[in-house]
Order: structure tokens, then sequence, then C-alpha cells
């Protein structure tokens, strides 16, 4: 899918009242066995790309080094809409808990629980390690404009 096109997708205003509304995105990805993940985590949307953060000794992170190629969604309902990304993952470990970790952390909460949770992760964490998603292919489902190309095509077939 060509960078136009993402960044078109990446910049609709459903796509951004979408990453308003939903402060937690899932992620997968093939772990170490082989065998499928599926995460929710939260994450930041920045510059078209999707920055979330993890403990160097996750499971996720040797991963995503061997294979960093990972797959994310962000959905709610009512009514229906998803953003549906594919991309690849860079990884940098970073000394501390990052403020993006503790912006991201934040709106998944309320903001009485902030300096409490942040207390508590600054005493927890050493390091983290920052993953920047690069998407390389974008799809939004809103169900007004879009759907599944599945049912698009279904809808297609019985116009026709």
């Amino acid at each position: 899918m060509d960078t136009a096109r993402i960044t078109e997708i990446l910049t609709d205003p459903v796509t951004a009242d979408l990453v308003q509304r939903q402060p937690i995105m899932q992620i997968a990805y093939a772990a170490a066995d082989g065998s499928p993940r599926a995460v929710p985590l939260g994450y930041l949307l920045r510059e078209g790309k999707f920055v979330f953060f993890t403990i160097p000794s996750s499971d996720k992170v040797a991963a995503l080094h061997h294979d960093p190629r990972i797959a994310l969604t962000i959905d709610v309902y009512p009514p229906p809409c998803c953003l549906l990304v594919r991309g690849t993952a860079e990884l940098r470990e970073e000394d501390g808990v990052p403020g993006e970790y503790l912006e991201a952390s934040f709106r998944t909460m309320p903001e009485d629980q902030h300096a409490g949770f942040e207390e508590q992760v600054r005493a927890l964490y050493d390091s983290m390690v920052r993953i920047v998603v690069t998407p390389t292919w974008a799809r939004l489902n809103d169900f007004q404009r879009t759907a599944p190309r599945a049912v698009e095509r279904l809808v297609r077939a019985k116009q026709g």
C-alpha cells in the first residue's frame, strides 16, 4: 500500500476521533515459538506511527526482534468503527520511564490516579523498550463509508 494512502487513512477525521476515544489498541505478532499472540496495550499515534512501551524482559520484545512484523487494531462500539494496521516494529531500550509511556498510560485512567501510578512505575522500571510501528498497510472500517472488504464485495455482487 502506498504511503500517501496510509497517511490519508491515518489523518482521516474518523481515525482521529477513534484514536481520541479509544486509548487501548490490540497488537498481534508471532511469538518466539511461532504461535500467534494478541495483546491489549496503551499507545500514542505520533506523526503517522504508533508508539507503545514495554519492559525489556517482555516476551514481545524477543519476538519482535526476531520478526518485526506486527498488526494492530483500534476499535469502538457503538457504532462500530475500527482501524486495522499492519506494519514493522522498531525497538529501542531507554533508561527510566519515558514521558510518552506515562502519557499513553494516563489516557487509560482518571486524572486523580496519575501521580500514584507514576510513582509506582518509576519505582518498578529501570528501563523500558520503546516500540514504534511504521504502518505498511491500513484500513478504516467506519461502516458508513467503508466496511470489511468481504462485506463490500458481497454488497456489490448483490447489486450487480
